[in-house]
């Protein structure tokens, strides 16, 4: 790290009191009122590698930049660079590797990046070994031990995933009940919309054959009534904190340098907390307050506890102390791969326990409630990031949000789709008149893309994550992981985009492709512009934040099978290395 110590740091301010003065951005040189400049002890220059820009339309190099006070100060040539920085600056030489922007993810969920880096490891191959419900008893029972259970009290786990288990079915409270009946467990589906429980957790939750389902959510049964364990949706969501949130400050502390370590090593500069209810924004704020993040954190909280948290000094397109509240967020339907998308056409194979003719269920019914939501948010002007993958869903926010848009005047809002994967043609058009963005998540062309076939059939499965049609269509696009839903790994999520290769190996919308430069912009400069930050970050360019990546490869230059596998060297927040693999 290039930490200076507060003494070095105060010396150097007051030995060099001049600001930086203009300078062409392609050359490196200064304008004609520069003055020579005076030894900064805190200036760094970078060379001897591929410096990606990411600026424009094209691919555009440059030799060289510098860095000072958290900025980059200067982009040229060698020689300019040399000229002018040599002896008065850290000289870092790249050796050959690559340099971009930092990155930055258009939806994830930053404050549970530490359930999947500290919990049991339930994810399936390629991430780990949890292919059939054995491997799943296996490494709950592995995890069981008294250190672990005293982070929370239980016996957790993120991402298990019902399509790629041998058994093609959900765990259920008897699986999980071989693992211990003593003790409460809680491992929560791939797609972050349902949990299963074991017996002692139905127990603590208070879930039996008398609780009602909640709007929105299902408890799966078996017998007659009886809870199976398995709650969908509304039914799990609300019961995560109960397992997931840690006992002691020390465990607490534990959780949170976990997930932002997890984090800074896949490049992350900006990172996004998806969905903050109110445990998750108190959890950011006071790590923000106590000068815990080495990265920069925008919530989008959750529609109920807009009221509480919009009011707060969080609410801000500035960042304080590395923190902010960018906007709300609403969530209308579930998940495609687990088949609680809402849907206009039935699914070909129904969820356990459905009907023929199931179509997935809504999140908000009620046209008018979701219309009051959105009609408090252009009020106030906030910003929107609205969950929707089902094309009924879709349909609900196309038409409560064009009825809302025309009761107030055009501003810049930069309203978000998240995921829309079954969005239809007719849809985007739709969103190009609402100037929605659509953030796409085509991370589900590798880890769902078989199974998608399976539940939608040939045709609409080819056309899950249409980011060429998007394109194409005059959308602004974003691309992001929705970690923990897969794990936060950017430049996974940009080979699969160019790729789009099936875990079988089969192309799933051959049309859809990105180029790798294309995807690269949906991870930098397209998803700044989408929290409002493209005059500071997104693009290596002089005056904005020396937020920076290096990469063992150029993504730009290998084969495109092997961009997913391209590694994380350092990531460095405003001039400061944060991550060094």
């Amino acid at each position: 790290m290039r930490h200076l110590s507060s003494i070095v740091f105060l010396l150097a301010v007051i030995l060099t009191g001049c600001k930086e003065t203009p300078k062409n951005t392609t050359t490196g040189t200064e304008s004609n009122t520069a003055i020579a400049e005076p030894y900064k002890l805190q200036q760094t220059v970078y060379y001897g590698g591929d410096i990606i820009t990411m600026a424009g339309d094209t691919t555009e190099y440059v030799e060289a930049l510098a860095t000072r006070e958290g900025k980059i100060i200067f982009t040229g040539s060698k020689a300019a660079a040399m000229n002018r920085f040599e002896g008065k600056a850290e000289e870092v030489d790249l050796k050959g590797k690559t340099m971009l922007p930092g990155f930055i993810d258009a939806h994830a969920h930053f404050s549970n990046f530490s359930s999947q880096s500290i919990g049991a490891q339930i994810l399936p191959p390629p991430d780990a070994g949890a292919n059939n419900m054995d491997a799943i008893v296996r490494i709950l029972k592995e995890w069981n031990t008294p250190e672990n259970r005293a982070l929370t009290g239980w016996i957790f786990g993120a991402g298990f995933d019902d399509s790629v288990l041998e058994e093609k079915r959900f765990p259920t409270k008897h699986d999980l009940d071989q693992v211990t009946t003593e003790f409460p467990i809680m491992i929560i589906h791939i797609s972050g919309h349902f949990a299963v429980v074991n017996s002692k957790g139905l127990e603590l939750l208070n879930i039996t054959a008398e609780t009602k389902n909640p709007e929105g959510g299902l408890i799966r049964r078996e017998n007659g009534n009886e809870p199976n364990g398995v709650l969908e949706e509304l039914a799990a969501i609300p019961y995560y904190t109960k397992a997931l949130t840690p006992k002691t400050k020390e465990a607490a502390n534990m959780f949170f340098e976990s997930g932002q370590n997890m984090a800074l090593s896949f490049g992350y500069t900006t990172a996004q907390e998806g969905r903050a209810m109110l445990e998750n924004h108190d959890m950011l704020a006071n790590a923000a307050e106590a000068g815990k993040l080495k990265l920069d954190v925008v919530s989008y909280v959750d529609y109920l506890f807009v009221d509480t948290l919009m009011n707060t000094k969080w609410n801000s397109k500035k960042y304080d102390k590395k923190y902010r509240i960018g906007g709300m967020k609403l969530t209308l339907d579930g998940s495609p791969q687990g088949r609680t998308a809402w849907r206009t056409q039935p699914y070909l194979l129904p969820p356990d326990g459905a009907k023929k003719g199931y179509l997935g269920y809504p999140a908000i019914p009620q046209d008018s409630v979701l219309e009051s939501l959105y009609r408090k948010a252009f009020a106030n002007n906030w910003q929107v990031q609205t969950h929707a993958n089902g094309d009924a869903a879709m349909d609900q926010m196309i038409r409560t949000m064009r009825k809302v848009s025309s009761e107030f005047e055009k501003k810049d809002r930069r309203n978000v789709l998240i995921h829309g994967q079954y969005v239809r043609e007719d849809q985007l058009d739709a969103y190009k008149e609402l100037d929605v963005i659509a953030s796409l998540f085509p991370l589900h062309t590798f880890y769902w893309g078989d199974w998608h076939k399976q539940i939608i059939g040939d045709e609409l499965g080819n056309k899950i994550s249409p980011t060429r049609t998007a394109l194409n269509k005059g959308l602004r696009i974003t691309i992001h992981t929705d970690a923990p839903v897969a794990l936060p790994n950017l430049m996974r999520m940009v080979g699969i985009t160019v790729e789009r290769k099936s875990r079988s190996g089969k192309l799933i919308g051959a049309g859809e492709k990105l180029t790798p430069y294309e995807a690269l912009k949906g991870i930098t400069e397209w998803s700044a512009y989408q929290h409002f930050e493209e005059n500071k970050k997104g693009t290596i360019e002089n005056g904005k934040l020396a937020d920076l990546v290096i990469l063992d490869k150029n993504p730009l230059k290998v084969a495109e099978k092997d961009i997913k596998n391209i590694v994380v060297l350092e990531t460095i927040k405003e001039g400061i290395s944060v991550y060094k693999k």
